[in-house]
């Protein structure tokens, strides 16, 4: 499979669905950019089916079927909308709260295993545990129908206790394109199966992974306090403007990185070619294929692969900064000066980096998370495709 940052980069910074209205969220909440799928890979495979079989199995061991609630919400046709058990999609209404204020789209495990009908549609499908979430329908800026979404960041939210988690993913004619995803946070053990022209599992957390990972980063001062009990821990990022996080973290790192570059190249390599780039002028600037440069990044910038490492749909600009994003967050930058670097053995050894992406990427057992949203560069999320899908699965593993 090609890198997905070496294809035409999707906009990473999307409010959840793909093509469609914003996503409603609490006032103090921030959607982390996420790269949810290449809709243009494989489409010469021809038509996907249009209803797709989806398999809800909970092995968790710690919740039984009457205490894990299921929804999958999401886009289609430019409208926000949800699954029924039927598997019809049905637009969001606001008419949807009940006397609480909030949704109940719900939809109850039945058995062993779950069945439903998937159709073409992007979204999350998201999983909670013990209690119910609570989806909020309001009228977004257009006058049109959205919903709140869960932020389990934000401590203000009133699904803030619950403990759940979600994947994406984006079904339509092209195939089926789905993540397990820690971008936000890290909650519930998930893994995703894809089958069609191949059989593909990812985001299987290893026996002991989430208790690890969750030990891990209380032992790193600077991460613990984005450990929530046995609750999640929440991605930096969002502990940055929590403001359980150090807004200064990676500044030294940052910084060594404009300095060792003043005086040497970092080559970066794309599909468009190889760009060779120093800092000038307190700008680090590319020649190749074209000539892109960008501002130093702060902590938040690297965190959220976001700012002075935007990626636009560009075809240049947007994949350098994706290696980039990828480069600074494994702290890879100066050990490298070729990038991307796809030796994984290399990434997180350094003792300012992202402990949050290396905690969760150790917790698998492909090794793959999306830690981060560049962590698609060298294919280190957990991620997979299939453009003749036939069936996907998602797991609640054991805790």
């Amino acid at each position: 499979m090609t890198p997905r940052h070496q294809r035409t980069l999707g906009r990473r910074k999307v409010l959840f669905a793909l093509g469609g209205a914003a996503v409603a969220l609490p006032a103090a909440a921030v959607i982390a950019p996420h790269a949810l799928a290449d809709q243009s890979a494989g489409r010469e495979a021809g038509p996907a089916a249009a209803s797709l079989p989806l398999t809800i199995v909970n092995n968790s061991g710690a919740f039984d079927n009457a205490n894990v609630h299921l929804y999958v919400v999401g886009n289609a046709d430019g409208r926000q909308v949800r699954l029924t058990p039927e598997g019809n999609v049905v637009p969001i209404s606001a008419s949807d709260n009940g006397p609480d204020g909030f949704t109940d789209y719900a939809i109850s495990l039945s058995g062993g295993e779950t069945r439903l009908s998937l159709p073409h549609m992007s979204g999350r499908i998201y999983v909670s545990l013990g209690a119910k979430l609570k989806f909020k329908a309001v009228t977004d800026g257009n006058g049109d129908a959205a919903l709140q979404y869960p932020a389990g960041w934000v401590t203000s939210d009133p699904n803030y206790g619950v403990l759940h988690d979600c994947a994406e993913f984006t079904h339509n004619s092209a195939g089926m394109f789905c993540n397990t995803t820690m971008v936000d946070m890290f909650s519930v053990p998930l893994s995703i199966r894809l089958t069609g022209s191949a059989d593909r599992t990812t985001g299987t957390v290893r026996a002991g992974g989430r208790a690890a990972a969750f030990a891990a980063l209380r032992e790193v001062e600077a991460f613990s306090r984005l450990v929530v009990d046995d609750t999640r821990i929440i991605a930096p990022g969002h502990g940055l403007d929590a403001g359980l996080f150090a807004g200064d973290y990676l500044a030294p790192y940052i910084d060594e990185v404009w300095s060792t570059y003043t005086g040497r190249d970092l080559r970066v390599t794309t599909n468009a070619g190889t760009f060779t780039g120093r800092v000038r002028g307190e700008r680090f600037t590319f020649d190749g294929p074209a000539q892109v440069s960008f501002a130093k990044p702060s902590t938040r910038d690297v965190l959220f692969c976001d700012g002075a490492l935007a990626a636009p749909n560009d075809g240049t600009t947007g994949p350098v900064a994706a290696v980039l994003g990828a480069g600074f967050n494994r702290s890879t930058l100066l050990s490298h000066p070729d990038q991307p670097t796809a030796d994984a053995s290399v990434f997180y050894r350094t003792e300012l980096t992202n402990h949050y992406s290396r905690a969760v990427h150790t917790a698998t057992e492909d090794g793959r998370a999306y830690g981060f949203a560049f962590d698609d560069v060298a294919d280190f999320a957990s991620y997979i495709q299939d453009t003749a899908p036939t069936g996907l699965r998602l797991t609640l593993t054991p805790f």
